[in-house]
């Protein structure tokens, strides 16, 4: 399937790169953070496991567990605090 994925703040400077168009095969939120991570630096250190990454599916904050879907837009970006 084809997703539209966004990467903001720390995670888009790290990717160098704002956003991406990308065919994948996974089914997941999870799925498609360890798809990129597989594909070697930079994606492996911004998303990496244990690193604190929000992520979003069409612009609604998701678990990792959240399906996939034909052109949906994803979002990866880092905790972010107020005050």
């Amino acid at each position: 399937m084809n997703l539209r994925v966004k990467y903001f703040a720390s995670v888009r400077e790290a990717v160098g790169q704002g956003s991406e168009t990308l065919q994948t095969g996974a089914a997941t939120l999870a799925a498609l953070r360890d798809e990129l991570i597989a594909r070697g630096e930079p994606y492996a250190s911004a998303l990496a496991r244990g690193k604190a990454v929000r992520m979003a599916l069409d612009q609604a904050m998701c678990e990792e567990s959240a399906a996939l879907r034909e052109g949906a837009e994803v979002a990866f970006f880092p905790p972010v605090t107020g005050g």
